[in-house]
């Protein structure tokens, strides 16, 4: 059977609180699944998920319009794919890629730069 924990990272603790979370999940043996990222009335809502033993753990928290997020992959590399994506879809901020991996809003070939940015806030209607 498996089971899921939700944490919520508070506005101001968030630069600290992430890389702090995600690194005690890695010592705990925890492997890095996805990045989810939607429009919210807010800014941006960005759900980090780990698993172990069937058992997810999701980081969440909301960002403000162009703030941006400090970068995982000195902890999880392969979490370029999603911050990569999250850049270029929505227009969010992520600092400090790892080198070689940081495709600077290039990961996709897109008709328009970020085109999900100014979906409704609060999701489709």
């Amino acid at each position: 059977m498996s089971s899921q924990d939700l944490v919520t990272i508070k506005p101001e603790n968030r630069p600290t609180d992430l890389l702090q979370e995600v690194e005690n999940l890695k010592f705990q043996g925890y492997r890095f699944v996805q990045i989810c990222c939607t429009r919210v009335p807010e800014g941006f809502e960005l759900t980090y998920s780990f698993d172990k033993n069937y058992e997810l753990k999701n980081l969440r928290f909301t960002l403000a319009d162009g703030e941006g997020i400090t970068s995982i992959t000195s902890l999880y590399l392969p979490a370029f794919v999603c911050e990569n994506e999250i850049h270029d879809l929505f227009g969010v901020p992520i600092n400090h890629i790892a080198k070689g991996v940081d495709f600077g809003g290039k990961f996709f070939r897109l008709a328009e730069k970020t085109p999900w940015h100014d979906l409704p806030k609060g999701g489709a209607h």
